[in-house]
């Protein structure tokens, strides 16, 4: 599994009462930078020396280069790729960070505009110019979208420490299982559920809840036996619970996600591909997953558009 060094879990629980709205990415790059030293919760890559690639940005739709923003859709609830730091404002991971760096390589200035997780794909292209924000990339997806990988992520389980209730992975049938809603793991359990009705065993027991810190919560108080989610996430609570939570089978099902960008804008679409692309070529989108202590294996090193899964 991979070890994330994030901090901030009091930010992450306490999310339930911050579910929408915008987040604050601040008023330069490098704000979030500067205010690190005021919080461990805070790792982020200070992208303020990313210059602007003038042949990249040329590529950039008209309407967007002269608004002069990059619009960026996430939900700000899933360490430690999105969510926000302990003033429950600002926006912060390497998915914020990454956001950031594409703004700079665009000479654009990034704004994260926080939403539910299930309500962000239909704003691409009229709300948001982009959604970056842990997508697993599906064919359902790049049915309706086009999307651009950057990282590979798989999925683990998490329970109180100690599995107290002898949780198996390998055996999720009759077992009562919290997610976050419109993940790729809902979705997963759903078709366990179905399996195991086939089977003639008892249905998963899924409990959907629209915030990570929701799902989160409930493990640690007991609703839920586990929690299914990005393998990311997943260490993140191990190492960020004050010891009251772990990882248990190891990863699972690793698969790439994506940038998502409404097809019908071929000109972003090949803009943030570019750009994306920069960041690897650079080493930049290592050391920004470095900085976050994630394990820069994770990392993809070519930026595919719409990639065979």
């Amino acid at each position: 599994m991979r070890r994330i060094m994030a901090a901030g879990l009091l930010a992450a629980l306490t999310l339930t009462a911050c579910g929408g709205g915008s987040a604050t990415t601040g008023s330069s790059d490098s704000t979030a930078a500067s205010a690190s030293a005021a919080s461990s919760a805070d790792r982020s890559y200070d992208v303020s020396g990313i210059e602007k690639v003038d042949a990249i940005a040329a590529l950039l739709p008209a309407a967007v280069a002269e608004r002069g923003t990059f619009v960026v859709g996430a939900a700000i609830d899933y360490p430690p790729a999105e969510f926000r730091a302990e003033d429950l404002q600002t926006a912060i991971g390497y998915d914020v960070d990454m956001s950031k760096a594409l703004g700079r390589v665009l000479g654009l200035e990034t704004e994260t505009s926080a939403a539910e997780f299930a309500n962000l794909l239909a704003g691409i292209g009229t709300k948001y110019d982009v959604g970056i924000s842990s997508f697993t990339i599906t064919n359902e997806r790049m049915a309706s979208f086009n999307m651009i990988s950057y990282i590979t992520v798989g999925s683990s389980y998490a329970v109180r420490t100690g599995n107290p209730e002898s949780f198996d992975p390998q055996s999720v049938c009759g077992q009562t299982i919290a997610v976050q809603t419109g993940t790729w793991q809902e979705e997963d359990l759903a078709a366990k559920s179905e399996q195991c009705k086939a089977d003639g065993k008892q249905a998963v027991d899924v409990l959907s809840y629209g915030t990570q810190a929701d799902v989160t919560t409930n493990v640690i108080g007991g609703k839920a036996i586990a929690y299914y989610a990005d393998s990311t996430v997943a260490d993140y609570a191990s190492a960020q619970t004050n010891g009251q939570m772990e990882v248990v089978g190891g990863v699972f099902d690793a698969a790439p996600q994506g940038i998502v960008v409404a097809q019908s804008d071929a000109e972003l679409t090949q803009a943030v591909q570019q750009a994306m692309q920069y960041l690897m070529d650079q080493g930049i989108w290592t050391s920004i997953l470095a900085s976050w202590g994630v394990d820069e294996s994770a990392a993809l090193d070519t930026a595919e558009l719409n990639p065979k899964v």
